[in-house]
């Protein structure tokens, strides 16, 4: 089964010492619900699986990376017109912003979630969408907050990498 599988992914897997469908099931829980590493300990118990939540926490260090890379290298293609937002929202009790790009037709481009609203979080998020998707030709933002210190390099740069870098507003 592991030689099925991606090589990055293989790499780390050969590090585990707990059968793969276990750690993967722990490992696909913890990431996608609000689920504590005790608690996904106490589910394998009443399953009859013996696992330590340490041992849970270490294999989803290992693994959600390679896996999030990997995720990443099949997402489909995104459209060339983009709509950047922000929006303050409440993550486990703490607010957070959420910055969010969307193409015309609605795909998710990418996400960032960040404790503080700044330029330096609008420009890191901007940055990374065009690294993992390409230059967008044309870019609609809001005029609120860290977007609008954000737009007068974008519309000067017409979306290359480097606009947030050189700036100074």
């Amino acid at each position: 089964m592991r030689q099925a599988l991606n090589p990055l992914v293989a790499k780390v897997l050969k590090c585990l010492h707990y059968p793969l469908d276990v750690i993967l099931l722990c490992v696909r829980w913890y990431s996608a619900y609000p689920l504590s590493l005790r608690n996904l300990e106490e589910m394998m118990a009443e399953r009859g699986i013996s696992v330590d939540h340490s041992t849970v926490h270490r294999s989803a260090i290992k693994l959600l990376p390679v896996m999030e890379k990997m995720f990443r290298r099949s997402k489909r293609k995104v459209g060339k017109s983009w709509r950047m937002d922000e929006a303050y929202i409440k993550v486990k009790g703490e607010w957070k912003y959420l910055y969010l790009a969307v193409d015309k037709a609605g795909d998710t481009v990418d996400l960032l979630l960040r404790a503080h609203r700044d330029k330096v979080a609008a420009c890191r998020f901007f940055e990374q969408a065009i690294e993992q998707n390409g230059a967008p030709e044309k870019v609609t933002i809001d005029k609120s907050g860290s977007n609008a210190r954000l737009s007068k390099p974008l519309t000067r740069d017409e979306g290359s990498g480097s606009s947030c870098a050189g700036s100074s507003t």
